[in-house]
């Protein structure tokens, strides 16, 4: 299961998180991201656990839980679909653009 971790402080490591999420079951991988675009450190993550059963536990104790002196927001995460993502997005360009609307003259 993949884990969303939100409202994390800048001391959060890979290696904190990941003793938080170890006392419920095992941890597969820890991801911290990172904006690539201006090296800006973000607040939240991602924990994947094996075990579905394991990882609720571990949603269910986390979550609220003060760490490093910030209450973390855990739950199960949710991926947006890529035609939801990609559906409002026009590329920039006016709807006058689109080939298929041009009146021909």
């Amino acid at each position: 299961m993949n884990i969303f971790v939100g409202n994390m402080t800048r001391e959060v490591t890979k290696e904190g998180l990941r003793d938080v999420f170890q006392e419920f079951g095992t941890v597969e991988s820890v991801t911290i991201l990172i904006d690539r675009i201006n090296g800006v450190w973000k607040a939240f993550g991602f924990i994947e656990m094996p075990n579905e059963n394991e990882a609720k536990q571990a949603i269910n104790n986390i979550d609220g839980r003060e760490f490093l002196s910030q209450y973390l927001s855990v739950h199960e995460a949710r991926f947006r679909s890529i035609d939801r993502r990609f559906s409002y997005r026009q590329g920039g360009r006016r709807h006058t653009d689109l080939p298929e609307l041009k009146k021909e003259k």
